[in-house]
């Protein structure tokens, strides 16, 4: 892979001096700030609301917990986060070109294959730190509102949604390449999504694909026993592989 190495600094150094910087970590920094503050208050408002409609129901609504700040996490970062990835990184190819730059750094001594694969390492490495920072933030919130239980369950909650977050990036980096439209390969990654969320109810691929990633954090969190995550764990890392391989063969083969 001629020049990865030089044209993953280009990326990263893009990704710090560009929004690319306050996108996608702005977003799950919000998250996890807001996430413990919203578990908390949420039973009070949900009983001023019935109060004030006066229908006369008495409903015991239990204070909140830990387990509840670190789900509040999950679900804004299961729904927010992963469709502002997938919008963020349909443009990694579509856009270059369009923009002509794909010509350009094309020109010097790079290799397709080696844009491609720098073009995802650089999107894993931003949502790695990205979601190591949120999380970190969200467990601060959580110590000062509640107490320190479940930080190592929330750390494999985190480490299973970077895993699911890179899968999806592939998917979309590839499509990028395929349909050559930053609005197609999001739509397309979009569709990946929600077929993805409505494949979590079948038992077989959940315990066996990366759809499974969409529910296992959420069972460790809540101390589900025997929590199915290896074979998605594997199935995503090698289909991520699988992806993008495809996509710079694709790639290699189309006109700039």
């Amino acid at each position: 892979m001629r020049g990865f190495g030089v044209f993953l600094g280009k990326e990263l150094t893009e990704t710090v001096r560009t929004w690319r910087l306050y996108v996608i970590p702005g977003i799950l920094l919000a998250i996890g700030l807001m996430s413990p503050i919203l578990a908390e208050v949420t039973p009070s408002l949900v009983g001023s609301m019935l109060d004030s409609a006066g229908s006369g129901i008495v409903i015991e609504i239990p204070p909140a917990t830990t387990v509840d700040a670190y789900l509040q996490f999950s679900k804004n970062a299961m729904q927010i986060a992963l469709i502002a990835v997938i919008i963020a990184t349909a443009g990694a190819v579509a856009g270059e070109r369009r923009s002509g730059t794909a010509q350009l750094v094309l020109a010097k001594p790079l290799s397709r294959t080696a844009m491609i694969v720098a073009k995802a390492v650089s999107n894993w490495l931003l949502l790695l730190a990205s979601v190591a920072v949120a999380a970190a933030v969200c467990v601060g919130v959580t110590l000062i509102i509640f107490d320190d239980a479940h930080i190592v369950r929330f750390v494999a909650w985190a480490a299973l949604w970077w895993v699911l977050a890179a899968f999806i990036v592939a998917v979309v980096v590839c499509f990028s390449i395929i349909v050559r439209s930053q609005a197609g390969a999001a739509g397309l990654g979009i569709g990946v999504y929600f077929a993805m969320s409505v494949g979590s109810l079948w038992e077989w691929a959940r315990d066996h694909t990366p759809i499974g990633l969409f529910s296992a954090g959420d069972r460790i969190l809540t101390g589900a026993a025997d929590v199915s995550w290896a074979w998605p764990v594997v199935s995503a890392v090698l289909g991520a592989a699988a992806l993008v391989a495809i996509g710079a063969a694709v790639f290699s083969r189309q006109e700039v």
